[in-house]
């Protein structure tokens, strides 16, 4: 019997809780996430969010500041809604009890590449995990919001899907009714069901090699939705963060923005400072640019690394703007303050996903996104830096809003019938699955990295559909795992992103291809791809 709620959230980032802390006022909401609840993209988000907060600074800068680093793709009316709701965004997590950095009695304000102005408010360099301990604590004192850990989502279930399985015809206007989750303690599957649900379920840097993501980071919300028969939109635009730090010890560790917002440097490993050949703002560029000339670079000379160079700084001003990132490289043995830190472009942010309108409602009814899974039109071609826990904050509270007003007016779901495994077994080849992960993800940083050219997206669209029949065989082979659910997802995101650069046959933002080398004004339209009915 499926158990019955509200809302049914999935993820507990910032998007996520901030969605159900605003539902909640008006009916029951089940929180289920992946791992335990703090585990989330959010959590490792450093740099801060972004507001216009000075008196020096104004909306029509930051919304400036966005369209330019977009390249031609943002929506303009979801930038000037994010950028001038963000205020109050801010004072809410204020009054929440989030903890951001002051200098004196005023907030103490970043600036990061792209920006015009210091708009960046911060909690020291761990921003995302002081707003996931403010929204958690929230949340966990609300009698209406139950949490759920160790859930695995593994499909959507809507009217159509429940009508194939009758025999039916499907119908133009498909709409959510609940979810299929699997328990990753007992490996029991349990139905959900619920009239809205919202997809928080963050991106995918896992489908790379290289990521500043946490592992459970695998694209499930696209992909489910993607199966379920949601538009998606602007795959193709996925963002490497210039600086992860390069060392054996740790591969994922980001070294935040902000520090190049403070005078950082980057130097060739002889010393040489590069980034006068690429833009006049140097360093502050904004990532897609930076990331290329990195990159570019290093294949030009063969440099294992880049050099970021903070040594400028006295050790008490570090130990002061950037402790966790201070204390983490101290703890490999880099002292930043006379040691340049060792970086490379890592996978960093999913700038497309499920396509959302102004409300955060996908092309299913009922369905929403917030937060990185979803494309509301906010990033365009390259996500300015610090505008997404802003987003995150903006399109939930947007989402909470326009489901409050209907969910009492929705009919109850149809009953989701319980999970059916079928013939399947239990499988003794759990090494097809650790070896096919290793090879998605290699062949995605080498043809679908930072340079692409059509042959490399070629070759990784054939080697993605072998492996997909692979997968699809043995998902209905065998009973379901946590480390299958992921994969399946994973390679149905690879498949999208390559799906998408295929057909943008411009260099636009963070899609730079060697074959279409400059931008085509004929192309300034999103990139929107649905399954099949």
């Amino acid at each position: 019997m499926a158990e019955r709620a509200d809302f049914l959230v999935l993820g507990s980032g910032v998007a996520g809780m901030w969605f159900a802390l605003r539902a909640a006022r008006a009916g029951k909401v089940t929180m289920l996430t992946k791992r335990t609840v703090d585990a989330s993209n959010s959590s490792w988000a450093q740099g801060g969010i972004a507001a216009v907060w000075s008196a020096d600074d104004s909306y029509e800068q930051h919304i400036q500041d966005t369209l330019v680093a977009g390249a031609g793709l943002c929506r303009r009316d979801a930038v000037e809604i994010t950028v001038r709701e963000a205020p109050a965004r801010i004072r809410d997590l204020i009054d929440l009890g989030t903890r951001f950095t002051t200098q004196g009695a005023e907030y103490d304000l970043h600036r990061e590449g792209g920006h015009s102005h210091r708009r960046i408010l911060h909690a020291e360099d761990f921003t995302g995990q002081e707003m996931v301990r403010a929204l958690l604590a929230a949340c966990r004192a609300d009698p209406n919001i139950e949490i759920l850990e160790n859930q695995c989502a593994i499909d959507l279930v809507t009217h159509n899907w429940l009508a194939r399985r009758e025999g039916q015809i499907p119908v133009e206007e498909d709409v959510v009714t609940g979810v299929y989750s699997l328990d990753s303690v007992t490996g029991r599957v349990q139905a959900f069901s619920a009239p809205i649900v919202v997809l928080a379920t963050g991106g995918a840097g896992k489908v790379y090699l290289y990521t500043t993501n946490p592992p459970v980071a695998t694209g499930d919300g696209v992909a489910m939705a993607w199966r379920a028969g949601a538009r998606i939109a602007n795959m193709e635009f996925v963002q490497f963060h210039p600086t992860c730090l390069f060392h054996p010890q740790e591969r994922s560790f980001l070294v935040s923005e902000a520090l190049r917002g403070e005078g950082g440097r980057l130097l060739l490993p002889d010393g040489t400072r590069f980034m006068s050949r690429y833009d006049d703002r140097l360093e502050l560029a904004p990532r897609d640019i930076v990331a290329r000339a990195i990159d570019a670079e290093l294949k030009k000379t063969g440099a294992p690394c880049a050099l970021l160079d903070m040594t400028h700084l006295q050790r008490g001003a570090i130990e002061r703007q950037f402790p966790n990132i201070d204390a983490r490289l101290r703890s490999l043995g880099i002292d930043m303050a006379r040691d340049p830190i060792p970086v490379v472009p890592a996978a960093h942010y999913q700038c497309g996903g499920v396509q959302t309108n102004l409300h955060g409602e996908s092309s299913i009814q009922n369905l929403f996104a917030v937060g990185e899974v979803a494309c509301t039109g906010l990033h365009g071609a390259n996500r300015l830096a610090s505008n997404s826990l802003l987003e995150a904050m903006v399109f939930a509270d947007r989402a909470a809003t326009a489901c409050i007003e209907r969910v009492h007016e929705l009919p109850p779901p149809p009953p989701v019938p319980d999970w059916d495994s079928g013939s399947a077994r239990h499988s003794d080849e759990a090494v097809v699955i650790t070896q096919t992960w290793e090879e998605i993800r290699r062949f995605m940083w080498n043809y679908v990295g930072i340079v692409r050219t059509h042959r490399r997206l070629e070759r990784a669209r054939r080697r993605l559909a072998l492996v997909s029949d692979e997968i699809n065989q043995y998902y209905w082979d065998f009973e379901v795992t946590p480390d299958l659910v992921e994969l399946r997802n994973l390679v149905v995101v690879a498949d999208l992103i390559v799906q998408c650069a295929l057909r943008r046959r411009e260099s636009r933002g963070l899609h730079y291809t060697l074959d279409f080398l400059g931008s085509d004004p004929n192309q300034i339209s999103d990139t929107v791809i649905q399954r099949p009915r």
